[in-house]
């Protein structure tokens, strides 16, 4: 318990909550002075997606407080694959392998929610958006929100993930969602460079366009490597080539109003 009271002192929620919020904020300005034609309908685009906040966040940080148990418990008991690795104690091994393992686990999770079909009934909300901005980070469902922390309970356990490659892997993950929602799109040789390495805007936007198999590509949360291993890579696509949004839920009345968005999964379907 002391170690989760001092990880709360040391690393409080509201300063993630203020670098989440103020990342999307300056983005979201600086799409809309350079790229939007009409301030109306992005703040209307942007509400419709920020609703998803008031339902997805409480869930968020209940499910923290079994993360953080789970840390403390793995570190008491030396439990996990960090520890059994030679050098455990290094801090290579406890941040930086640490982090590439967690990125790995990321990528699992983000496939097993495409393929398997009750949770691509609720991923797939997050890929209903149309117009494709910063916005579009936080449009998740809340159920999705508590099978990704469930999902990282389990990374964390079998890990036996730190606080702190937890707190560097929820940094650096903030910064590269957002910044891979955004509408801006990298020249195609700094992205070629870039993509070699990380998930960039480019590729992110093809993960999102309307269709198969190019919504089956691109999965990487912060790191490329695995979808080039998997063979699910793929790379930038021109703009005027990407339609945002997947091609059984293209009706705009209803992508755009949070309720019936909300109720999606639970509609009955033909297929």
């Amino acid at each position: 318990m002391l170690l989760i009271k001092s990880y709360f002192i040391t690393n409080p929620s509201s300063s993630q909550v203020i670098l989440y919020g103020g990342i999307i904020v300056s983005l979201w300005l600086i799409e809309a002075v350079v790229l939007t034609s009409s301030w109306k309908d992005k703040w209307k685009h942007t509400l419709t997606n920020m609703f998803f906040i008031f339902t997805a966040l409480p869930v968020q940080l209940f499910m923290t407080i079994f993360v953080l148990m789970i840390c403390v418990w793995s570190l008491s008991h030396h439990w996990g694959l960090l520890y059994v690795l030679p050098y455990s104690n290094s801090i290579f091994v406890k941040y930086i392998i640490g982090f590439v393992l967690l990125d790995f686990c990321e990528y699992i999770y983000h496939v097993v929610m495409h393929k398997v079909k009750t949770l691509w009934n609720f991923h797939l909300i997050h890929h209903s958006d149309l117009d494709l901005d910063v916005s579009t980070t936080v449009r998740e469902h809340p159920v999705e929100t508590f099978v990704r922390m469930c999902f990282l309970i389990i990374w964390v356990f079998l890990l036996g993930a730190s606080f702190g490659v937890l707190l560097l892997r929820q940094t650096i993950q903030t910064i590269a969602n957002i910044t891979s929602h955004t509408q801006f799109k990298l020249s195609p040789k700094v992205n070629d460079i870039v993509s070699l390495v990380f998930i960039t805007p480019n590729l992110h936007h093809v993960h999102h366009h309307y269709e198969l198999p190019y919504t089956d590509c691109n999965y990487g949360d912060v790191l490329s490597i695995w979808d080039r291993i998997f063979k699910t890579y793929y790379n930038d696509m021109p703009k005027s080539e990407i339609t945002f949004g997947i091609d059984t839920h293209m009706d705009k009345q209803i992508n755009s109003n949070f309720i019936k968005v909300l109720k999606i999964p639970f509609a009955k379907r033909s297929s």
